[in-house]
């Protein structure tokens, strides 16, 4: 199975505790976390807020490790981001998939060796209008994401047309302030227009369909106080290969900020059937160091 390198995380975790004081001027916990694709979101889903504490007149930047476990599959991401102005966001990530379990049910029909796939990403993200604490119609941000495969075997088998390609995304994100029992509520809207396959980890278009499509995703977060966030993301999926349905994924989350230079997320993630195994339901983990 692939985990995150030990060596990495404490290397993480020094870094983050010995950084300078000045990492930005905004508030507690407004550069979110980094999703698996390496943007500010949540775990699963872009948000409007750009990473780290950089304000108008700033930069700031992020480092994460993160380790999905499902019954079948291991998904391990490294990422970082770097944000100018609290204005643009720019970001790469490297997502590896173990494949242990489908390679077994494929190899038969399809004589395959590859055990894991890897998928990079670079993604940009620019802060278009508004702000997410004080503008009454929050804060408003558009992104892409250009993804590609290392490996394109298991993707090219059962029927993937590309090893490559870019979602567009545009989200808005609002905090209203005492919403629920006196705690402050984040409410995030994305629609995004994609042609992945899986993310993009099972490549891209198909034979049930190969362009582009608008997908929906929404998350809530309650603040219980400044450093702990609980809630809950959905995030729909096209179905482009008559191979395998795919289902839309959901989480619900816990996410504790001791520190502004630290974060750590756990969520109990349900990414439904996958390439024929059924119902991944697991533990998703992330550390995340701002700077």
């Amino acid at each position: 199975m692939t985990h995150c390198p030990p060596l990495l995380a404490a290397a993480l975790l020094l870094f983050t505790q010995s950084a300078l004081a000045d990492i930005g001027s905004r508030i507690w916990a407004t550069g979110g976390v980094s999703t698996i694709e390496g943007s500010a979101g949540g775990g699963l889903s872009p948000w409007a807020l750009l990473g780290s504490y950089a304000s108008d007149e700033e930069w700031g930047g992020t480092l994460a490790l993160s380790q999905a476990e499902t019954d079948d599959y291991t998904l391990a991401v490294t990422g970082a981001g770097v944000t100018w102005n609290n204005r643009l966001e720019l970001t790469l990530a490297r997502q590896t998939l173990d494949l242990d379990e489908l390679v077994f049910t494929l190899k038969n029909g399809f004589g395959l060796e590859q055990d894991e796939l890897t998928q990079n990403i670079v993604g940009a993200k620019l802060r278009l209008a508004g702000d997410v604490l004080y503008s009454p119609w929050g804060q408003w941000s558009a992104g892409l994401q250009y993804k590609r495969q290392r490996e394109f075997t298991v993707p090219a088998a059962i029927g993937a047309r590309d090893d490559s390609g870019t979602d567009v995304y545009l989200s808005g994100s609002k905090l209203f302030f005492a919403a629920v029992m006196d705690r402050n509520l984040l409410v995030n809207a994305t629609v995004r227009a994609t042609r992945a396959n899986q993310g993009g980890l099972l490549g891209f278009g198909g034979d049930r369909n190969n362009g582009h499509e608008l997908m929906a995703e929404a998350s809530l977060g309650l603040f219980l106080d400044r450093h702990w966030l609980v809630g809950a993301e959905y995030r729909q999926k096209p179905d482009n290969l008559s191979f395998a349905t795919e289902d839309d994924w959901w989480d619900v989350f816990v996410a504790w900020v001791p520190d502004r230079r630290l974060a750590l997320t756990a969520a109990l993630v349900n990414l439904g059937d996958v390439a024929t195994l059924e119902d991944q339901q697991g533990l998703y983990l992330q550390l995340q160091g701002s700077f």
